[in-house]
């Protein structure tokens, strides 16, 4: 049964090949004479079914894998799944092509599988008139393949091949309107700041086989404590590496900048990337490699520190933003920071779980925001909505729910993912009081530019442009039937992980628990302990989680006083504090500064060494050999004179010689 978990890529990838193929007969029929208006409908509609019902398809098997692997006995770690082949054989090195199913792969995949169907689904509508939908539809599949696959493999090797696959459909889909110089721009920006992170991932794996001779998980997370000395150097070392490459690709501080450009891509690529594919993965890398960082102390308090630093950094920059999809940008690599909190203080679960519902919640945002997109003819900017709520009802309802949830009100799901961070964080290191107060001052911050951005889209007076008001109108059912489907798991998806204290039994925690290692830190001083740290009781536990809720209340009513009941209140506080607001809107000027000590010296030097190195030696000696060549042959030439008598006279000067040389 559990061999079935090799068609579960295997569809996106066949989607994607047919579409492609479809592509292809395009591009012909474009090349000999534009294809009817009635032909490109067809194939578009064509690529979309074909796109949805493969990722429907992953999902439905991942579903049948989950509900029998529920079947196993409680505390099964992982299912035996025969190798499909071995892949390379060289020297010392085996590499099966080898899936994993457990309890992590499993969320991953339904993940994954699930959200990215509703995500096809949306797209259906979203891209409907679209000449390039059948494109569109061949990279969103191969994106829901690399994902699979990254998330499936059972060693190294495999998950660095989803890994690289991810960010080329980043890529690609970031820069999908490539005629557009901005978009072209933000994916080539995404695809340079991954290769970053990337380098040192691929430093790591190099580590782990030199260390283990094998890239295997079973054998390196089983070999881990004996061959590696905790808090040793070699361990500290590969968890760094790996470490730097999960904040490439899951956008944290220094490494995040590419996050907030990739909204140039299309809105439903922009859900595909914040909630199901991309940036998890780094999440999921940490947490499939638990057995390794618990063995690294040092390494789990700069994964706490980096993910609480980013999680206030990302929020603090989302408080005064005007672009719609960018607010939910600067949100995600904040929700993304809590998770490596979570995972840096060895709360991996916890981690995995905020992973889960910020999917559910954020798919719903970024595709809210799209309806919103939709139905103001593509305007994005804040400014320029405002008293929505009566035009578009099903997307006023779903997003109020995505945005509750983001906040942490109980009890939709972002409450008890996010209450479950804070509360270990406080719980299980020695940094715990201040990470709390940091990470409830982040939560507060999230409602307020969250609240802001609800009451500038629906509250309000109307400040929609005339020309987008004679259009305005509520998304078809391909869109809003997505919506309402998000909108539940939003709503009930943290149910799973009701905690002990507020009688419930955090399923989702012992259920993903025999994936996640458990050995103990190496002394009392160290910041994480896993299912160890500090035992408080469930009054203070109940008490910080009310403190939690009123950060975020009070984030909520104070959005309500700037943005509701004095709408002026926002343009005198900005000029008051008009330094803060501008160092906000420009984000620190952090880009600028990149461009400043990295881009443009490295920019300049790659133009030195073109002008200098390439021009004068490469291309002088290459054009010295030539002129070399032609000025001998010009000379040579000379000899292919066309008379009969000249060429006679040549060889009896050469019998001539030969003759006197071998006699002489």
């Amino acid at each position: 049964m559990f061999n079935l978990v090799y068609l579960i890529p295997i569809f996106p990838l066949a989607g994607t090949a047919v579409n492609a193929l479809i592509c292809w007969y395009l591009a012909i029929r474009a090349a000999s004479g534009r294809p009817p208006a009635t032909d490109l409908k067809r194939f578009r509609q064509v690529s979309g079914i074909i796109a949805c019902l493969m990722v429907f398809l992953s999902f439905v098997i991942s579903a049948v894998l989950f509900f029998n692997y529920l079947k196993l006995p409680e505390g099964h770690e992982a299912v035996h799944v025969d190798p499909a082949y071995t892949w390379i054989t060289a020297g010392g090195l085996n590499v099966d092509f080898l899936f994993r199913v457990d309890s992590l792969s499993l969320v991953m995949m339904l993940v994954v599988s699930g959200v990215g169907f509703v995500i096809h689904v949306y797209s259906t509508g979203y891209m409907h008139d679209d000449p390039d939908a059948s494109r569109y539809f061949t990279y969103l599949n191969l994106f829901a393949f690399s994902m699979l696959l990254l998330v499936l493999g059972n060693n190294f090797l495999l998950m660095f091949i989803g890994w690289e696959l991810v960010g080329l459909c980043s890529y690609l889909l970031i820069g999908f309107w490539y005629t557009k110089k901005s978009a072209a721009d933000a994916g080539k920006k995404a695809f340079i700041v991954n290769r970053v992170g990337d380098f040192g991932f691929i430093l790591a794996v190099i580590l782990i086989y030199i260390n283990f001779h094998t890239l295997n998980f079973d054998t390196v997370f089983s070999m881990a404590p004996e061959v590696l000395a905790l808090g040793g150097f070699t361990v500290t070392a590969i968890t760094m590496l790996l470490f730097m490459g999960a904040t490439g690709k899951s956008a944290q501080i220094p490494l995040y900048v590419w996050l907030p450009d990739a909204m140039e891509g299309p809105t439903p690529v922009s859900a595909l990337i914040h909630a199901a594919t991309m940036v998890t993965a780094g999440v999921y890398m940490i947490a499939r490699c638990s057995s390794l960082f618990v063995l690294a102390p040092d390494t789990l308090l700069l994964v706490a520190v980096i993910g609480l630093l980013t999680a206030i950094f990302a929020a603090s920059i989302g408080l005064v933003q005007n672009d719609i999809k960018r607010v939910l940008a600067y949100s995600t690599i904040s929700q993304l920071g809590y998770m490596f909190l979570a995972c840096g203080v060895g709360a991996f679960t916890a981690g995995i779980f905020h992973l889960m519902t910020h999917a559910f919640f954020k798919a719903l945002l970024f595709l809210g925001a799209g309806s919103v997109i939709h139905a103001l003819s593509g305007e994005q900017d804040l400014r320029h909505m405002g008293g929505l709520r009566k035009h578009i009802p099903k997307t006023y309802w779903t997003f109020l729910i995505a945005t509750l949830a983001i906040t942490g009100f109980p009890p939709l799901s972002g409450f008890f993912s996010k209450d479950e961070i804070i509360w270990k964080s406080f719980s299980q290191g020695t940094f715990g009081t201040l990470f709390w107060v940091l990470a409830a001052i982040t939560a507060g911050m999230t409602a307020f530019y969250m609240f802001r951005l609800f009451f500038l889209t629906f509250f309000g007076q109307s400040r929609v442009s005339e020309e987008a008001k004679a259009h305005l109108h509520e998304s078809p059912p391909s869109m809003t039937t997505p919506l309402i489907i998000l909108a539940v798991l939003a709503l009930i998806g943290g149910w799973v992980g009701i905690p002990e204290v507020l009688g419930g039994h955090n399923l989702f925690h012992h259920f993903l628990e025999p994936a996640i290692a458990h050995y103990p830190a190496p002394d009392a001083s160290a910041l994480a302990a896993p299912d160890g740290g500090h035992h408080h009781s469930a009054a203070l536990e109940l008490g910080l989680m009310c403190g939690c809720m009123a950060m975020a209340l009070a984030g909520l009513l104070l959005a309500w006083l700037f943005y509701i009941k004095k709408p002026g209140l926002p343009a005198q506080l900005s000029e008051k504090a008009s330094g803060m607001y501008r160092t906000l809107l420009n984000k620190y000027y952090v880009d600028e500064i990149y461009d400043a000590t990295l881009v443009n010296p490295i920019r300049r030097f790659s133009e030195k060494l073109w002008t200098v190195f390439d021009c004068i030696f490469i291309d002088g000696t290459v054009n010295g050999i030539a002129w070399i060549t032609r000025f001998f042959s010009r000379r040579g030439t000379r000899l292919q004179s066309g008379y009969t008598q000249s060429y006679i006279i040549l060889i009896l000067i050469g019998a001539v010689l030969i003759i006197w040389y071998c006699l002489f």
